[in-house]
């Protein structure tokens, strides 16, 4: 067994409206530099959404998460951020934003195994 190692991470929230503070978590996104491992998980809740939100279309939100999706794994049809290291990539994601789509601030931690550990953390925060 490998030993615990470090890694970042952070949730996507979609924020309909800035001035009313309401938000849904959509996503998580986690990083270990060592693992060599930068992955994301997405579930948007048409429901919930529409409970804060209930002008607000899902598909064009489900279609950026897709691209950030894109993004965050490196697909080359996705463009020159996705070229770019995984560190780089999540510093992308995680820098303050005024879209509809944000990221929390970067949490850390510990993991072996930093596959379960975005699991873990995606059904306990965004599930």
């Amino acid at each position: 067994m490998s030993e615990s190692r470090p890694f970042a991470y952070s949730v996507l929230r979609v924020v309909p409206c800035i001035e009313r503070g309401e938000r849904l978590n959509v996503g998580l996104v986690l990083f270990c530099r060592q693992f060599d491992f930068l992955e994301m998980e997405v579930s948007l809740n048409h429901d919930r959404l529409a409970a804060i939100a209930p002008d607000l279309d899902p598909e064009p939100v489900e279609a950026r998460l897709a691209v950030i999706q894109h993004v965050i794994a490196g697909d080359p049809a996705a463009g020159a951020l996705a070229q770019l290291d995984r560190s780089d990539r999540f510093g992308w994601l995680t820098a303050p934003s005024s879209t509809i789509i944000q990221s929390s601030e970067v949490h850390t931690g510990l993991t072996r195994e930093p596959g379960a550990e975005l699991q873990k953390l995606f059904a306990s925060l965004v599930l």
